[in-house]
Order: C-alpha cells, then sequence, then structure tokens
C-alpha cells in the first residue's frame, strides 16, 4: 500500500537515567537505517520527564528527532517539562494540557503537534469518555493535533477508529477531518520536500474521493 515507517525507540523512563543512555547508545548505529528518533515512556506521574534532559540533548546533538509522552497521567507541568527541559518536538498525548491557559497558548504558537490517542484515554480512565475528550477543543484553538492508534493490541483501536471517533462522537465535519489528517503530515518528521510530496499526493486522493 506504498506504506513507509522509521521507528522512534522508546526509552521508558522507569528503567533509570543510566539505562536511557545506554539504550541511546545501542540504538545510535541505526540511526538513518530504519530508526529515526527517540522517545520516552513509561510511570510519568512517578518519574518526572526533567531528568532525562541530558539524555535529550546528547540524543539531539546525534541527530535524533524527540518526542515524549507528556500530559497524560500527570498534569500541565509535565507537557511543559516535555517542551523546555527535554526539547520534545511532539507531544504524545498532551491531554492535560487545558489545566494551564497559557500552555496551550504555547503549544498553538510553536506549532507543537500533539499526538492524541481518542480511544486509549477513554479506556485507562484519563478522559471519562470518548465525547468528553479535549481534542475538538483543542483543535478549535488551533493547536496541531493529530489523531494516534496507541497500542492497537492492547487497547483494540486502529488508526480508522480514531479517525471514525472524530466524526461519530466528537462531532468533527468530514473538512475538519480533512485538517487533522493533513496536521499529521505536518507533524511528521519527513523531510520538508517529503511532506510536500506526500500533501500533494493526499489532495488529490481527496479530491478524487469527493468526485466519486
Amino acid at each position: 500500500y506504498g506504506i513507509r515507517c522509521e521507528l522512534i525507540v522508546d526509552l521508558i523512563r522507569d528503567h533509570g537515567l543510566e539505562i536511557g543512555m545506554k539504550r541511546l547508545d545501542e540504538v545510535t548505529p541505526y540511526l538513518g537505517k530504519g530508526v529515526i528518533g527517540i522517545g520516552i515512556g513509561g510511570s510519568e506521574q512517578t518519574f518526572p520527564a526533567g531528568p532525562y534532559e541530558d539524555v535529550y540533548k546528547e540524543a539531539k546533538r546525534r541527530g535524533f528527532r524527540l518526542t515524549a509522552h507528556a500530559g497524560e497521567v500527570a498534569g500541565a507541568e509535565s507537557i511543559w517539562a516535555a517542551v523546555e527541559k527535554l526539547g520534545s518536538e511532539r507531544i504524545g498525548h498532551g491531554l492535560r494540557a487545558y489545566e494551564d491557559p497559557e500552555l496551550v497558548d504555547m503549544l498553538r504558537d510553536r506549532r507543537i503537534p500533539l499526538e492524541m490517542c481518542i480511544i486509549s484515554n477513554s479506556r485507562t480512565g484519563v478522559c471519562p469518555s470518548v465525547k468528553d475528550h479535549p481534542i475538538k477543543d483543542y483543535f478549535r484553538q488551533g493547536l496541531l493535533v493529530t489523531v494516534n492508534s496507541d497500542d492497537p493490541s492492547m487497547f483494540s483501536s486502529t488508526l480508522t477508529d480514531e479517525y471514525l471517533a472524530l466524526v461519530r462522537d466528537l462531532g468533527f465535519s468530514l473538512d475538519e477531518v480533512k485538517r487533522v489528517a493533513l496536521n499529521a503530515v505536518e507533524a511528521s518528521f519527513l523531510s520538508v520536500e517529503d511532506k510536500a510530496a506526500l500533501k500533494s499526493t493526499f489532495q488529490s486522493e481527496w479530491a478524487a474521493l469527493e468526485q466519486a
């Protein structure tokens, strides 16, 4: 189907800084050979992002792209740390950004993508229900939101399910769905040239569907 992917290695914050740096060393030979970036998942509320600042600085120096899970279980302060201390280019989840209006403004102004996972957020209980998810509010406020399947096998959700939730449960129009899909292209770690080519292909295929 013409799908391409590169991997983002999750360092897992629960394992500690020493293991995080060791993992970075282990995956560095694969940078540009299927690996493109690093992330940090795990117990966000127990292991804050700040202590991993040196690991992220070293990863950036080596050429890794940077993302981090933040604002899923822990609050707005976790997102601030991911951006200001880790230099994260994207935020995994970002659900609780609404707790700090200044943070919401910063995310919008800097165009920092939010990798939002509607279905898993409702199934883990960090969001009361799919219909209560803040993605629609963030979208209307101009944040660069995307939808993602999180862990498909764990949450029995696909990317298609996430887009269907936008329409069926959150009232997104087809034009708004299109904009979310284009957000995903903008948020990707593709080169400028590859982004332009993908956007062109997407627009052409969307136009063909509208005419069908």
